[in-house]
Formats: C-alpha cells, sequence, structure tokens
C-alpha cells in the first residue's frame, strides 16, 4: 500500500512537470507540493462518484489556488472522473478542457472557476452555506456533504478571503474544510517579505477551528481531515509543504512557482522519485487501480442516497429546487399609474411575490437590507444555530458577498440575490465578473443609482459604475424606468439561466407610467421599446430609469415648440442588441435624430444615437445637495433637454 501510495503521488508530480513543460507555460511548483495532500484526500476521503460527477449529495473540492491546474486535472484523470490523458498533454492549448486555471463547465470535476486568488475560498464558503441550508431544509439523509478548497498563501492575502473567512466562522460552517498550502512562497520570494501575521491566529481569531501539519505525512493530514469532521466550526489546516517537492534546485524556491522546471531539472527529478526520465505523461495501472479500486462502493454510495430520496417522499420537492423557475407561476404584482414610487420599493414587493411561490430564492445584502428592501419577509436570517431562514445578513462584505452569492448557485438547489448601493459595485466587480464567466444567473440588486442620492455627495453618488457594468460580456444589466418594469425586470432575472442579471433601482421615487397609454412594460424583455410615441416624430428620446420620466416630460414640453418627440424606454442594453434588425429599426429609425439621456457617463450611447446624435449624461462627479438640485444643476432638466434638442435640431 505505501509503496503503491508514493508512486501515486509521485505520477501526479510527474503529470504536473510534464503538462507545464510541453505548454512551456504554467505553475508547476504547486502541483508538486500538494500531491500528497491530494493523494490522501480523493483516495481516502472525498464522497463522490465518478460515473456520476454532478450528484447532488457529493463533496465539492475547490481548487482556490487555481494556478496549481493541473494538479486538479491530474486528479479527474486519475480518479476515472473526467479528462483524459491526452486532455493533460494538451494543457493550456486552444479547445482544450485543460485551462490554464480551472474553468467552470469545460469539465466534470470542476466546481467552480478559479484562478483571481482568493475567489475560490469564497465560493466554497458559498457552497458550505448552501449545502448547511439545503440539510435544514431535506434532512442529513438527504444532504451532508463537506466543502474542501486547496488554497495557497496568495488566497489568504487577498481580502476577499478575509471577508468570507469572517462569516464562515460567524456561521459556523462546520462542513467547510479549508487545506492551506503553507509552503511560504509566492512570485516575487519568500512570503515574509510581505507576509508576517500568524494565519492560524488570525483564523482563531475569526472562530475557526485550526490545525498545523506536516503537508507531506500523509498518516497525519488524514489524521487532521478526520479531527475535522468532528469540529462545529470550519476548519483551517495548515499544511507547511515545500515547493516543487523532490526537485533538485527549485524545491523552496520561487524559480517553481510560475515557470516549466526545465528538461534537466525535471529528468534529475524524476531519478529522484524511481521514474524514467527519460519518459513523460506516465500513468501506471497500478495507481488508476489505487484511486478507482473503490468505485463501485461509491456508485453504491450514491444509489443509496437515491433511494432514500425515493421513500423520503421529498423527491418532486427536491427536483423543484434544483429545477428552472417557472416564472409562470408567480403572483406577479402589477401598479397603478397613480402611484409614485422608488423602484427599490416597488422591487421590495415584487420579492415578497417571487419568495411566496420561488422557496430556493434566498439571499440578502451587505448591511443595507432596509435601504436595499431586499428582506424576505416572515422568513428569519441564516445563522449559527439556525440555517434555514432565507434571509443572509452579509455584513459589510461587498466583495465576499458576491462570491459567495457565486457558491450559492453553483452548488445547486438555491437561486440566490444580493445586494448592495450601484456605487459599492466596485467592491464586487471582479466576483460579478466571475458569475457572468461561469453563466450563474446570480441576480445582483443595486438601489441608490445615481446622483439622486443626493446629500451624500460624489463618493456615493455613481457615475461610470452603470456603464462599467454593461461592458461585462453575459451580464445583463436592468434599469427599469417605473414599478411595472421593475415587476417585468425580476422575471427576466428569473427566467435566465445562463448567465447573472444586475437590477439597477432608483432611491427617489418615481412615477408609474399609465400603460393605458403606452405600451406594457412586458416589452422590457425585449431591451428597449416605445414608451411615448406621436406620428412622425422629428426626435427620438432613449431613456433609462428615472430618466425615462425626464424624457416624457420633456417630451410633452417639446410639443409646445412644435417638436415632436418619441420616447424610448432602453431598460437593457443587451437585450435589444440580440433583437431582430427589423425590431431594432422600427424602434430607433436610422433617419430620425437620436438623443440618449441617462445620469451617467455617455461613453457607448453613440453607439444607439449616432455620432451625429447627442448625450445628455454626467460626464464629471456628482456633488453634496439634495437629489433634485443636484440633478438641475447638472443638466438633468426638462429646460436642459430641451434646450439641446432644440439646438441639434436647428
Amino acid at each position: 500500500m505505501e509503496n503503491v501510495e508514493q508512486l501515486a503521488v509521485n505520477t501526479i508530480k510527474g503529470l504536473g512537470m510534464d503538462a507545464v513543460q510541453k505548454a512551456n507555460s504554467g505553475h508547476p511548483g504547486m502541483v508538486m507540493g500538494m500531491a500528497d495532500i491530494a493523494t490522501v484526500l480523493w483516495k481516502e476521503h472525498l464522497k463522490y462518484d465518478p460515473s456520476a460527477p454532478d450528484w447532488p449529495d457529493r463533496d465539492r473540492v475547490i481548487l482556490s489556488n487555481g494556478h496549481g491546474s493541473m494538479l486538479l486535472y491530474s486528479m479527474l484523470h486519475l480518479t476515472g472522473t473526467s479528462l483524459s490523458l491526452e486532455d493533460l498533454k494538451n494543457f493550456r492549448q486552444w479547445g482544450a478542457p485543460t485551462a490554464g486555471h480551472p474553468e467552470y463547465g469545460y469539465a466534470p470535476g470542476i466546481e467552480t472557476t478559479t484562478g483571481p486568488l482568493g475567489q475560490g475560498f469564497a465560493n466554497g464558503v458559498g457552497m458550505a452555506m448552501a449545502e448547511r441550508w439545503m440539510a435544514a431544509q431535506f434532512g442529513s439523509d438527504l444532504v451532508d456533504h463537506y466543502t474542501y478548497v486547496l488554497c495557497g498563501d496568495g488566497c489568504l492575502m487577498e481580502g476577499i478571503s478575509a471577508e468570507a473567512a469572517s462569516i464562515a466562522g460567524h456561521l459556523a460552517l462546520s462542513k467547510l474544510i479549508v487545506l492551506y498550502d503553507d509552503n511560504q512562497i509566492t512570485i516575487d520570494g519568500e512570503t515574509d517579505i510581505t507576509f508576517s501575521e500568524s494565519v492560524t491566529k488570525r483564523f482563531e481569531a475569526y472562530g475557526w477551528a485550526v490545525d498545523k501539519v506536516d503537508g507531506h505525512d500523509r498518516r497525519a493530514i488524514s489524521n487532521a481531515i478526520k479531527s475535522a469532521k468532528l469540529n462545529q466550526k470550519p476548519t483551517l489546516i495548515a499544511c507547511r509543504t515545500v515547493i516543487a517537492h523532490s526537485a533538485p534546485t527549485k524545491a523552496g524556491t520561487s524559480q517553481a512557482h510560475g515557470a516549466p522546471l526545465g528538461e534537466e531539472e525535471i529528468a534529475e527529478t524524476k531519478r529522484r522519485i524511481g521514474m524514467d526520465p527519460n519518459e513523460s505523461f506516465v500513468v501506471p495501472q497500478s495507481v488508476l487501480s489505487f484511486f478507482q479500486s473503490a468505485n463501485d462502493e461509491r456508485s453504491q454510495i450514491r444509489h443509496a442516497w437515491a433511494t432514500r430520496l425515493l421513500s423520503s417522499g421529498k423527491e418532486e420537492q427536491f427536483s423543484q429546487f434544483n429545477d428552472k423557475i417557472n416564472v409562470q407561476s408567480i403572483d406577479w404584482p402589477t401598479f397603478d399609474p397613480s402611484q409614485k414610487l422608488a423602484t427599490r420599493a416597488s422591487s421590495g414587493t415584487v420579492l415578497q411575490a417571487i419568495a411566496a411561490s420561488v422557496p430556493q430564492l434566498i439571499g440578502g445584502s451587505a448591511d443595507l437590507a432596509g435601504s436595499n428592501k431586499t428582506t424576505i419577509k416572515n422568513s428569519s436570517h441564516l445563522s449559527a444555530l439556525d440555517m434555514s431562514g432565507r434571509n443572509i445578513h452579509f455584513g459589510v462584505r461587498e466583495h465576499a458577498m458576491a462570491a459567495i452569492a457565486n457558491g450559492l448557485s453553483l452548488h445547486g438547489g438555491v437561486r440566490p440575490y444580493c445586494a448592495t448601493f450601484l456605487v459599492f459595485h466596485d467592491y464586487m466587480r471582479p466576483s460579478v465578473r466571475l458569475a457572468a464567466i461561469m453563466h450563474q444567473p446570480v441576480i445582483f440588486v443595486y438601489t441608490h443609482d445615481s446622483v439622486y442620492v443626493g446629500e451624500d455627495g460624489p463618493t456615493h453618488q455613481p457615475i461610470e459604475q452603470l456603464m462599467s457594468m454593461r461592458l461585462i460580456p453575459n451580464l445583463h444589466v436592468l434599469r427599469p424606468s417605473d414599478a411595472n418594469e421593475v415587476s417585468e425586470a425580476w422575471k427576466y432575472a428569473l427566467a435566465r439561466h445562463d448567465g447573472p442579471t444586475a437590477l439597477v433601482l432608483t432611491r427617489q421615487g418615481l412615477k408609474t407610467v399609465d400603460r393605458n397609454n403606452s405600451n406594457s412594460a412586458a416589452n422590457l424583455h425585449r431591451g428597449a421599446y416605445v414608451v411615448y410615441d406621436v406620428e412622425n416624430p422629428d426626435v427620438i428620446l432613449i431613456a433609462t430609469g428615472s430618466e425615462v420620466s425626464l424624457a416624457i416630460e420633456s417630451a410633452s414640453a417639446l410639443s409646445g415648440i412644435n417638436i415632436k418627440a418619441r420616447v424610448v424606454s432602453m431598460p437593457c442594453w443587451k437585450a435589444f442588441d440580440s433583437q431582430s434588425p427589423s425590431y431594432k429599426s422600427q424602434i430607433l429609425p436610422n433617419d430620425i435624430p437620436k438623443v440618449s439621456i441617462e445620469a451617467g457617463v455617455t461613453s457607448g450611447w453613440h453607439a444607439y444615437v449616432g455620432y451625429n446624435g447627442i448625450c445628455i449624461g454626467l460626464d464629471r462627479f456628482g456633488a453634496s445637495a439634495p437629489g433634485h438640485i443636484v440633478a438641475e444643476k447638472l443638466g438633468l432638466s426638462v429646460e436642459n433637454v430641451v434646450a439641446k434638442v432644440k439646438s441639434h435640431l436647428e
């Protein structure tokens, strides 16, 4: 057993060295340093079934230090989960599932996209949170699995991991086990050039259990994992390792972090560990048998789970939690034209209706639930003592909040949303970007969306955030203009299953458009539609959110000076861009002058108004004063719109 186990470790090291060398790109050192840890974890502790890699009650493994992706790829191949030897040989090549960093969806067993350090750590907190929440709904007979995170020094230097670790400790997520590759090396050298605190004491302060082991002592590693499973809190196992373990000259050095070892170093390493230096990508049959010998038993465990699910009487409910949401089953609220509501307030009303029909919807806010209107009524908040609620207190942790929401979504059985002020999207952007890359249908709710925030001043008045969000591929940004558009925006977001949606909402009250004299708000799903029309318009005013009301008022004023204006509400650029050419030309005919109106930077609007059109917006920061005064001073007024349109048409 000891001999084949050591051969398994050496095989992982060989695959890591060979793949990086063949690609002439990658990070071999971490693979070699964590080979013992991976061998123990996959062989002795993981609950999984290679014949059904997406089994809901499997343990999750996240490689947060994703630069060492060949470690994960090697394990997916050796365990028979996915990936062929040819895939490993094509590491980092076009079209191969073995990308430079693990990419969700490229192969079964890759639980999340990692690479930006700390993201996987925070995703793991989300997955562990989802496991505890699902267990509270269905019982531990059906939901009882661990989330393992492999991470390195870089992950724990990034602030996102501190935010995520804090909330994990607060919620006592006992099924979360982090294996920390404590090799004391980063790209620039030894970690003591920048990193001198006690990581273990820091995690103890977060409320974690902490253990320290020799990361090359496989029995010590296994015993530490066994002990971690007995803890009533999350566990950090600090595994002291040597980067590029077994390499003759580069072991323990930063040279092994982000570059191939070189042919000579690899040859000598192989000699040291008893491998043929003239062969590459060697996988002995005995190693495959070592990892795969228990696969029949693993399948039996899964089948026993399926039997329990069938006999529990909860099969239909369990399937419902994992199925796509039927938006037609929701009793969608509608709003009377006499109502003047902030879109954050109407969103709160819509949220209650959704929650009544979608039991898997859970979420919360970064300490702004009262302002964001994102609390599900008649439901408790998640706590260490009770994980059954549907509201999450994320605290002032925007970045971790977004990454945790990604983890909740990736876990399955949960449809998450999270919320904050729009200006704080900047704190969330990396995680939102990853949601888009991974096609996760997370709903990001942003309120206080413009200079109408008022007295809080430039720091809290979003100017460039809205446009910067539109730049993220696959993130659909919706800025509804009234309460009925808000209802449709939530419907749009819930119907999306291939990517995230951002709902951008106002603090100030907005008039509800009289739909008796306008097209239905359901046209929001087409991205843009005519909300106020005239025959043979002289100009088209295109607006979003609160500026749609301004555009309608401006159109009325323009009619008084014999200028006929059509008003187009354009709540979602990407949805409009996907429409047919005939629809787009119907809404925005090429031969009619166009003006955009939006309380934000104007960059990008010329794609819709043309280079001869004009853009009314804010290419500067805001100011501190009551919101309506700030808007007026900065040109968001009927008088300014009328003057600009009149000048443009002369």
